[in-house]
């Protein structure tokens, strides 16, 4: 009966759709903004790093802990030795051509972890639309109110430098430097263009799970760097309910739906006593159609029942599944 009572207390999540709380809205402009703000410029920190060598990487920082793949043309060199300098680095053809930074040690100058978006918003300009010019044509990105408020961009330089924002807090979480061509590869926001559209080379079925067990370990990986941040403790991995977390996953894929509840497995107290894992608690968190698993977690950071989740004191454990653009985290606390 004990038993039976503790698996009653499994928390599952809502899923990740739209914001489940208004965004924070830029401040009110009385003058010109021109005359408020001044184009930033590139320092020393992580900006400079766009263009550089892999040589000039392995000097500045050493070899990289591991190199993950991407479905973007890149690979990722991922640098988690600890939560607050977490960074990755994003090379193509021997350069880097995009970084992600949420460590909040980590020099990302003139920006910084932690830092509230209305100073940006007062001392840079921040950009209501993108226009990018390449030798395949010209992209214009427009980005919606909700856009502007929790993933602005901001132009140093040839960079474009991404803003996710904790809008429970308004200030940024995390930032995504990237080039032009990345930028339009990518495809973050609404896309109007001349010309033809730059695609990345299509994968391989190996390729595809290659970069799935990619984004499995820097969801992971950016979790934990969340959780400490608010002096959470880190999880640690389950393989066997990264398994399952992975089949709910390709279950929604292959069978379009979304939902904690599979119509052939059930939901996810079903699926994890199936898989045979004695839990004493578990949660789960799914998020859809994000362009890779930074976004995913981004996503559940501004939805207070995932954010609950992934911040809950009470998980020890944590497995990460994904399968093409469906991600899922499943959560446990096993019995003692």
């Amino acid at each position: 009966m004990k038993w039976f009572f503790l698996v009653l207390l499994l928390i599952i999540g809502f899923y990740y759709f739209a914001p489940s709380t208004p965004p924070l809205s830029p401040p009110q402009e009385t003058e010109p903004k021109d005359y408020m703000v001044k184009e930033p410029k590139v320092e020393s920190g992580m900006l400079s790093m766009i263009g550089k060598t892999e040589r000039d990487v392995k000097k500045k920082f050493g070899s990289p802990t591991r190199i993950d793949a991407s479905a973007y043309d890149y690979e990722w060199w991922i640098y988690n030795r600890s939560a607050s300098t977490y960074f990755q680095i994003g090379m193509m053809d021997g350069r880097v051509v995009t970084a992600f930074v949420c460590g909040e040690n980590v020099n990302v100058k003139p920006f910084y972890i932690g830092q509230p978006l209305q100073e940006v918003f007062k001392t840079m300009p921040v950009l209501s639309n993108v226009e990018i010019k390449l030798r395949t044509g010209m992209y214009r990105f427009e980005l919606s109110e909700q856009d502007y408020a929790s993933r602005p961009i901001v132009k140093v330089g040839n960079v474009y430098a991404q803003l996710y924002v904790d809008r429970f807090t308004g200030k940024i979480s995390s930032i995504r430097l990237m080039t032009g061509e990345v930028f339009v590869k990518m495809r973050p926001y609404e896309l109007v263009y001349r010309g033809s559209l730059p695609n990345s080379a299509p994968l391989s079925s190996k390729q595809q799970r290659e970069v799935e067990i990619a984004n499995e370990k820097q969801i992971f990986d950016i979790t934990n760097v969340i959780r400490q941040r608010y002096r959470v403790k880190p999880l640690r991995w389950h393989e066997e309910a990264a398994k399952v977390a992975y089949m709910h996953s390709k279950d929604m894929k292959d069978h379009h739906f979304f939902s904690h509840k599979s119509p052939k497995n059930g939901d996810l107290k079903d699926r994890l006593l199936a898989a045979n894992i004695k839990f004493e608690m578990a949660g789960e968190n799914i998020a859809a159609h994000h362009m890779d698993g930074i976004e995913a977690v981004e996503g559940w950071l501004n939805s207070k029942s995932h954010r609950e989740t992934l911040l809950s004191e009470q998980f020890t454990y944590l497995g990460v599944g994904v399968s093409g653009d469906y991600y899922t985290q499943d959560f446990l606390r096993l019995w003692k």
